[in-house]
């Protein structure tokens, strides 16, 4: 019992932590309004927003699930509603920063006029409805099959939502699709910007933050890609292992936290640091304005950084 009392703690210590550090770097992108009317910042903000909110639901999820808690299946559906809309918000996401800095790189005389503050907020609204289409239609045939489904208490995983083969096959081709599309958007905006990089020489150094910027996308990618591989991790370890070994719960706890959370902590916390205009900032608000780290950026400074 008190094995299970301190991973569950651990558990939720470490999404707490991240998602303080989220809402201070959130914070700080609130603290100057360049920030709010800069199309790559309000994305920032969004997969900061994004990111927090799956870390607090997959956290209440896996900690009802490791204490063997059955909950009301509305409140299920919900938090799995919720945790899937937010798990492949992420990948998208980073699909819109590659394109705003592919606009920003390959056509910068049209860069204001295409990403607008507002365009950003109908893409992001775009996102969200992408990525719920999927689990939406399952919920409604769900329903339409079987109107009392809600009305039942079972123990909360995305599979009770599938009440046929072919909705887990569908779950899965989706997921595919995304990937694929959005690692060949990524792809496709970095060898286009690579390609302006060499080919213009009045710009060379802002190409070159906006390759270093897309290949950061990339890996962030692929961070968010072994978040993919975590059930057929688990499933992998269940057949090696068996269900009620100590070494099967101690390794899929390992895999709970390395797979499916730290990728997701990591993600949002390396992009800050490498941006020269949020990290100063971020550092000042995390020391709570204690003098010891300053603000050195005046505004015409954090203007010429984000220009660039």
């Amino acid at each position: 019992m008190s094995d299970l009392l301190t991973k569950t703690i651990v558990a939720v210590l470490m999404s707490l932590f991240f998602c303080f550090v989220n809402c201070v770097m959130l914070f700080a992108l609130k603290s100057k309004r360049i920030f709010q009317e800069t199309p790559r910042y309000i994305l920032f903000s969004h997969m900061l927003m994004n990111d927090s909110v799956l870390l607090l639901v997959t956290t209440i999820m896996y900690a009802v699930a490791l204490c063997f808690l059955p909950i009301p299946k509305s409140i299920c559906t919900l938090l799995v509603f919720i945790s899937y809309c937010t798990f492949r918000n992420a990948p998208l996401t980073l699909a819109l920063m590659s394109l705003e800095r592919y606009v920003a790189i390959c056509f910068p005389l049209r860069h204001c006029n295409i990403a607008t503050p507002k365009r950003t907020g109908i893409a992001i609204g775009i996102v969200w409805f992408l990525s719920s289409i999927n689990i939406m239609t399952d919920i409604i045939f769900v329903l339409t099959v079987n109107p009392d489904y809600l009305a039942g208490i079972i123990f909360c995983t995305l599979e009770k939502l599938f009440l046929f083969k072919w909705q887990l096959d569908k779950y899965q081709a989706f997921d595919v699709l995304y990937f694929v599309s959005v690692a060949v958007i990524i792809i496709f905006t970095y060898i286009s910007i690579m390609i302006t990089a060499r080919s213009v020489s009045s710009d060379k150094d802002s190409a070159k933050k906006a390759l270093k910027t897309v290949l950061l996308h990339l890996i962030q990618l692929g961070l968010c890609l072994t978040s993919f591989l975590y059930t057929s991790i688990e499933r992998t370890l269940y057949m090696m292992t068996g269900s009620n070994s100590s070494l099967f719960i101690n390794l899929r706890y390992l895999n709970f936290l390395i797979i499916l959370i730290l990728p997701r902590c990591l993600s949002p916390l390396i992009y800050g640091m490498r941006d020269e205009a949020l990290w100063p900032l971020f550092k000042y608000f995390f020391c709570y304005r204690s003098g010891k780290v300053k603000q050195n950026c005046s505004s015409q400074t954090y203007d010429n950084i984000i220009a660039a």
